[in-house]
């Protein structure tokens, strides 16, 4: 009996290889070794047995090639091999290796098989072995070593002496499957260069053998491919045979999709010399695949997800949610009046309508936010990543808002609104369809409330959603009726002691209420959407002002408005417009500072190219609150900012605490160093006043001069002039 040991995976594949490589090459074909793959019926019945023992690549080489049990039964066997000893491939009969041996080589034969499974390297023995039912003998040379799973042997047999007639039969065999296959086979060298390529693989790519030859495999490849072949080089050059898809570039520039079946060369000490690889066009049925997966995942019409690829990615969002411990939204949205749409216009026209409602839907959302056709006139919103419930009323009401608007169609310009239902993950459910379902039944109270609106499904937050609603109505009536007003609080020269800028602070008028200043009431604004409104009331309102002031108190007179983060995210329009408004006025763009806060800087990329955006118009920038946020000193030389306003905080105890005049001190010189100016905010008294102006600061505001004033008066005290610093 034979005692086998298991060899560590991997000891002999490389050596094998570069046996098999080493044995003959092709006449007239130096460049190629001796492997050709194909993947006949006969491949399927034998990797039947064991697929992991064998590998397309050997099946057609012109040497035998086996794999056998520990004792000696063929489980796999090549097409030379099968011929050699004259039995089917199949090996239906379970046949052995070792009884195709002459018998007064057995003992030899079996010290020889002892020897390579107990060695890390392959043995090698000559022996003459007999060829089927004839019993005929031939001299044959055998090479074996064990098999990297350790639980079988992998032998080579070569005539020893000329060829046999079996041999050079397949031998000619392989050089015209190579030649006439229907696949391409792909050869290159150590350095990723092609060495070989048959006819198929050169009309595949579009050129001539000749233009492919000592070109890199890289030349045939776009970027994505590159980045995969790279990630496998390394498993290549580690013995480990691959089959990938990879998208290559015909000499047209037309893409090629296909997969690779690749097996790495050694050579004969097992080094690595390059690979061979079967191409097998796959461009169309990846075509076909994709189109199936586009039409199972997504929405022909809108683009938008379907249902399917919804319910998977609210799946997910949830997962991300539980793990984070984040909130999530979902919002139901579904159109009032789009069946008359459809009706009267026709389905083409309500198609068009449709397309342009998820587009406006879409503009109302982050873009790692989900929105989804659920079908016919149902749309969904998942909204990840929540701190707070408070955004989602503002993502409501822009939809509601946008969606309200006339849909500008082939000759009609239709009407509609639209409900919107809002349940929270994990307040109103845990799971995706109770989700689903609760945003459902919060919609339907939506519409049953009078449509155009949107409802929570709890209860308590319904009843707060209503109370933000009718303030936003409440604005809105206010916005409408002239209920708004400004003030301005004078920003004094601290040189000059003449008041040069003001600040215009937005009040309101309400009828019930009185004069309600900014905090009381800009919170509602920004979370119903209309800060943008608001926002350019207040600009055509300062900017007209301005103009009246530099008529009656000095061309250079410059007044300042307050700029919030949803402003600055609107569009570039609204700005371009606005100049278009100071120009009617004759108001030089200078003359308005729009005054933002430090927190705005936060999404840096964006507020860098609007701020830009906004010094090319000719506008000013003042940086306000300075010192108590986000902003770093970086961000004072890489954004369009022209006046640094001290926060409050540095000035109140200025006249007590050295620490605080030498930290403004310090930053009124840094400030000048980068061309800015600087205002000191929360000025109460005359001592802080002179202390800033020591220091050299150029502007300050506050109480010490006044407070937030109508236009006439502030108009009247510039004119008198103030007393308090003289």
């Amino acid at each position: 009996m034979l005692v086998l040991k298991h060899q560590p995976r991997g000891c002999m594949d490389k050596t094998m290889h570069a046996e098999i490589a080493g044995l003959s090459v092709l006449p007239g074909q130096a460049a190629i070794e001796p492997y050709a793959i194909n993947a006949n019926a006969d491949a399927a019945a034998a990797d039947a047995v064991e697929p992991s023992w064998f590998n397309d690549i050997y099946l057609l080489a012109p040497v035998g090639y086996f794999v056998l049990s520990f004792d000696t039964t063929i489980l796999q066997m090549n097409v030379v091999g099968a011929d050699q000893l004259g039995i089917p491939r199949a090996n239906p009969e379970r046949a052995t290796l070792r009884q195709f041996v002459a018998p007064r080589f057995h003992d030899d034969f079996d010290r020889f098989l002892r020897r390579a499974v107990n060695s890390a390297q392959p043995e090698q023995c000559n022996l003459q072995m007999l060829r089927g039912r004839d019993r005929q003998g031939f001299p044959v040379s055998l090479r074996a070593s064990a098999d990297s799973s350790g639980q079988a042997v992998r032998v080579v047999l070569e005539p020893a002496e000329g060829k046999l007639p079996a041999l050079e039969h397949s031998e000619e065999r392989f050089r015209r499957i190579v030649h006439n296959a229907e696949e391409g086979i792909w050869e290159i060298d150590a350095a990723a260069r092609t060495s070989f390529v048959n006819p198929k693989m050169a009309q595949m790519l579009g050129y001539s053998i000749e233009e492919m030859l000592e070109q890199p495999l890289v030349a045939f490849m776009d970027e994505e491919g590159r980045t995969i072949l790279e990630r496998n080089i390394a498993r290549r050059q580690q013995g480990q045979a691959a089959r990938h898809e990879f998208k290559f570039l015909r000499k047209d520039g037309a893409e090629l999709w296909a997969t690779l079946a690749t097996n790495p060369i050694f050579d004969s000490e097992g080094g690595y010399r390059g690979a061979l690889a079967l191409v097998s066009d796959i461009t169309d049925s990846r075509a076909s695949a994709e189109l199936i997966w586009q039409q199972a995942n997504f929405d022909t019409l809108t683009a938008l997800p379907n249902r399917h690829m919804f319910q998977d990615r609210l799946g997910q969002e949830l997962k991300k949610a539980r793990r984070e411990g984040l909130l999530l939204a979902l919002l139901f949205i579904d159109l009032d009046g789009f069946k008359a749409v459809n009706d009267t216009l026709g389905h083409a026209q309500g198609d068009a309508l449709l397309v342009e409602a998820a587009r406006r839907i879409g503009r109302c959302v982050r873009n790692s936010d989900t929105v989804a056709r659920l079908g016919g006139d149902e749309f969904i919103v998942i909204l990840p990543g929540l701190e707070q419930v408070d955004g989602v009323d503002r993502i409501a009401q822009s939809m509601l808002t946008l969606l309200s608007r006339p849909f500008v169609l082939d000759g009609a310009q239709p009407s509609i609104s639209a409900s919107v239902g809002i349940a929270l993950y994990p307040a109103d459910a845990s799971a995706s369809d109770e989700l689903l379902r609760a945003a459902d039944q919060a919609m339907y109270a939506a519409k049953q409330s009078g449509r155009n609106r949107y409802s929570y499904y709890t209860q308590d937050l319904q009843l707060a959603a209503q109370a933000r609603q009718q303030a936003t109505l409440d604005l809105r009536t206010a916005l409408a009726q002239q209920q708004f007003a400004l003030h301005y609080q004078p920003i004094v020269n601290l040189r000059s002691g003449k008041i040069e800028r003001a600040e215009a602070l937005l009040r309101w008028r309400h009828p019930q209420r009185g004069l309600l200043a900014p905090a009381e009431f800009l919170p509602c604004a920004e979370a119903g959407g209309m800060m943008l409104e608001i926002g350019d009331w207040v600009f055509r309102q300062a900017a007209q002002q301005a103009r009246q002031w530099q008529d009656e108190l000095g061309k250079g007179f410059q007044v300042s408005i307050n700029q919030s983060s949803a402003q600055l995210r609107g569009d570039t329009a609204l700005y371009v417009d606005w100049l278009r408004h100071a120009a009617e006025l004759g108001l030089a763009p200078r003359s308005i500072v729009l005054e933002i806060t430090e927190g705005v800087l936060m999404d840096a990329s964006r507020a860098a190219e609007r701020l830009r955006d906004l010094r090319e118009m000719g506008l000013q920038v003042a940086l306000d609150n300075f010192g108590t946020g986000y902003s770093s000193l970086s961000h004072l030389k890489h954004f369009g900012i022209d006046l640094l306003k001290l926060d409050r905080s540095f000035i109140q105890h200025l006249a007590n605490d050295s620490g605080d005049l030498a930290m403004c001190e310090a930053l009124i010189v840094m400030a000048h160093k980068l061309g800015l100016r600087v205002v000191a905010e929360g000025v109460e008294t005359a001592a802080q006043s002179g202390l800033l102006a020591m220091a050299g600061c150029d502007y300050a505001q506050g109480y010490a001069f006044a407070g937030a004033l109508p236009a006439q008066e502030l108009a009247a005290l510039a004119k008198r002039g103030l007393q308090l610093l003289h």
